[in-house]
């Protein structure tokens, strides 16, 4: 989808969630295990494949949002879904992770995961996701930030390129191939 067909018919806003999307992100759970698309099909959800309610949902997040909550072995992040403004549907979930000063993260985990819906990939939210993402990446102070993804994973490379993610390099993983790119803040 083209951006001037984003912005006429589906335009998005990133905002924290809350108990009143309880319907909606279970909804989008059901439909992300359904796609069964392996362990990065959660990419950026905070554990969502593990709650059972909303409100359990919204204390792990609420939990990662200070350095002195987060859980031992986590960094501080923050997560947002992405809400379509003419219907006020959720099509996806992004995070931002503070910093990576931490193995996996810092190897290839990245200051960020996202997620788009399966019914409503393909339609630029993605792109648009991760843009408003790096102007809270802003807001927070961060310079540069790395963002992943696998080396089969071409969608999200593409969404990546189009945010000005500049390639590093590879790094292999557990046998899989995971390519980092790094976007300047201005």
């Amino acid at each position: 989808m083209d951006s001037e067909n984003m912005e006429n018919n589906s335009k998005i806003q990133l905002r924290k969630p809350r108990v009143q999307d309880a319907d909606q992100i279970m909804s989008l759970k059901a439909e992300i295990l359904a796609a069964d698309r392996g362990e990065d099909a959660f990419a950026g959800c905070g554990e969502l494949r593990e709650a059972a309610t909303m409100e359990e949902w919204l204390d792990i997040l609420g939990g990662r949002e200070d350095e002195k909550t987060v859980p031992e072995g986590r960094v501080p992040s923050i997560s947002y879904v992405a809400v379509r403004e003419n219907d006020g549907r959720i099509v996806g979930i992004i995070d931002l992770r503070y910093h990576i000063n931490h193995p996996i993260l810092g190897l290839w985990g990245g200051h960020m995961g996202y997620t788009v819906r399966p019914s409503e990939r393909g339609k630029g939210y993605a792109k648009e996701m991760l843009r408003q993402n790096l102007i809270h990446c802003r807001m927070r102070g961060l310079k540069k930030v790395m963002v992943t993804c696998s080396e089969t994973n071409s969608a999200s490379e593409k969404v990546i390129l189009a945010n000005g993610g500049v390639y590093e390099k590879t790094v292999e993983v557990d046998g899989e191939k995971i390519k980092r790119y790094w976007m300047q803040i201005a």
